[in-house]
């Protein structure tokens, strides 16, 4: 807050009342322009919070592992969960000022208000989705993987163009959908559905031949929702670059270099390293499919 200066001249009442103020503890502040004060933007106490004092953090439902745990992502458990309480806690949170709200993934780089701080749920940093929404830096890059069942044509299959003819599946609003048009650039428009739980019934169906999405939920579909799965392969997007995944924030958000900062310091102390061993590690295994 602003203070100026009126008079050189104080009662010696005034000058011990100003006095004891100075030695009360004072809110953590930055110093703006022409000395003005405000609230520091990374404290538990930012004004850029959707709820000062407590850190609200998004994400989609169902949540699937490995990126959650029982569909629980309060539990700190599964490798997203356990990212978003390493980020509260550099960000200064206990576990009991986070607070977990569901946020559709379709909705959450929608252009609006949002009632979340950031939202962790496998979300692809793209220019288009930036012009609505703010994203930190990535804490995971993901390659697509292709999914069917064992012994069917494609199970094994060892290149992208052995899908030319596929029927091929991915989610509404992921960026799947463009990666299989620029990578297996097939003969025909995938199929879109609006869940996971979604794709993998048309698959046991027959109604497509293949789901693509990101390698680490293929590995848990074929592990838990599929007692068949086949994972063929693993294949980059955009020319072979992996996507990376950041953490969503609302457009212009003043907490969106807090946590970059967070995540920062996660990759610098090894943490972001360790939690993708630990939930994530049977990715590497995969065959990459080129063209």
């Amino acid at each position: 807050m602003s203070r100026t200066r009126t008079s050189l001249a104080f009662s010696a009442v005034t000058v011990v009342a100003l006095a004891a103020v100075g030695c009360a503890p004072q809110p953590q502040t930055t110093s703006g322009s022409a000395g003005a004060e405000k609230a520091s933007p990374c404290t538990t106490d930012s004004p850029s919070l959707h709820e000062r004092g407590r850190l609200t953090i998004a994400t989609d439902s169902p949540a699937y592992e490995p990126w959650f745990d029982s569909n629980t992502p309060s539990n700190g458990k599964g490798f997203e969960s356990t990212v978003a309480y390493a980020v509260a806690e550099k960000l200064g949170f206990e576990r009991d000022r986070v607070k977990w709200v569901v946020e559709p993934f379709a909705h959450s780089y929608a252009p609006g208000k949002k009632s979340f701080d950031f939202d962790i749920n496998q979300i692809s940093i793209t220019p288009q989705r930036a012009k609505a929404v703010d994203f930190s830096t990535s804490y995971y890059t993901a390659n697509q993987a292709i999914l069917t069942l064992d012994g069917s044509a494609f199970a094994k299959a060892t290149s992208l163009s052995a899908f030319k003819d596929a029927e091929i599946g991915v989610q509404v609003a992921t960026t799947s959908y463009q990666a299989v048009l620029d990578q297996i650039k097939p003969s025909k428009r995938p199929s879109v559905f609006s869940t996971t739980k979604d794709e993998v019934t048309a698959l046991r169906n027959g109604q497509i031949d293949a789901i693509v999405t990101d390698l680490p939920t293929v590995f848990y579909l074929a592990g838990a929702e599929l007692e068949n799965g086949e994972i063929v392969g693993q294949f980059g997007y955009a020319g072979g670059t992996p996507e990376k995944f950041g953490l969503l924030l609302p457009k212009n958000s003043g907490y969106t270099s807090c946590v970059n900062r967070a995540l920062d310091e996660l990759r610098a102390d090894g943490t972001l390293a360790r939690l993708t061993t630990q939930w994530l590690s049977a990715s590497a295994n995969v065959p990459e499919l080129k063209r």
